[in-house]
């Protein structure tokens, strides 16, 4: 795991990748209950038995879930010490390259894109990736805003 310790390592961190996480299986009681959260139970979903003969050859992830893994994996990746408060401010660019077929592995790779200043806090854009083990492309990719009191 990356720690960076103050306004100062932050900044000085731009432009670096700070690491990947750990690969997670997502499973189909994940997408399941990911279904039955948001109401989006389309059958390349949820119905196993359909999805097996349709377009990815079995049922896959919601885009939504795996962006929705972002904050989690990326705790294993990187930590911000010396502030006094990290808030989630959104996404930008958010794409979905590439399936996540249900049993596959995903891991999150975050590279410090830039920092800002807003008032009484910097603005941290931060380029996430999710890569499926073994996928050609990425199943995610988006620039997460974090905004960081002093």
């Amino acid at each position: 795991m990356r720690v960076l310790n103050g306004v100062d390592e932050v900044r000085a961190a731009v432009g670096q990748l700070l690491g990947y996480s750990d690969y997670q299986v997502v499973d189909q009681a994940d997408v399941d209950e990911f279904a039955e959260l948001t109401g989006d139970d389309q059958w390349i979903h949820v119905d196993v038995e359909r999805a097996a003969s349709g377009p990815f050859g079995g049922t896959i992830a919601h885009g939504l879930l795996t962006l929705s893994l972002g904050p989690r994996l990326a705790r294993s990746v990187f930590r911000i010490d010396g502030m006094r408060l990290g808030v989630n401010y959104g996404y930008n660019k958010i794409r979905f390259p590439a399936p996540v077929p249900v049993g596959s592995k995903v891991r999150l790779g975050v590279t410090l894109a830039d920092v800002g200043e807003v008032p009484g806090a910097l603005m941290l854009t931060m380029n996430f990736v999710w890569e499926v083990e073994g996928g050609d492309k990425p199943a995610c990719v988006a620039e997460m805003l974090l905004r960081y009191s002093a």
